[in-house]
């Protein structure tokens, strides 16, 4: 498996979190190290649900209470991941 800034994913859970949150940041500047929960005002409790509704939207997911966990929201790289894990092979 590629590393999560180099995938196709990566590029679209960006552009998700970009446009879901508003953010100004321009794309280049967010990578997988990128810090998400405690690092961005915009990611509160109401921003985490919006997030996770525009990422069952968008990459046609179904998640659970109990499948979410806040490691999920560390880093952008391991937001990534936890999609990626979750997608049909």
């Amino acid at each position: 498996m590629s590393t999560a800034a180099d995938s196709v994913i990566f590029a679209d859970v960006r552009h998700t979190l970009v446009e879901t949150l508003g953010l100004s940041t321009p794309l280049r500047l967010l990578n997988a190290q990128t810090p998400l929960i405690g690092a961005m005002p915009e990611l509160d409790s109401m921003g985490v649900v919006l997030l996770l509704t525009a990422l069952e939207d968008r990459f046609d997911l179904v998640l659970s209470d109990d499948d979410i966990d806040s490691a999920w929201f560390e880093t952008l790289g391991s937001l990534t991941e936890a999609i990626e894990a979750r997608l049909p092979q």
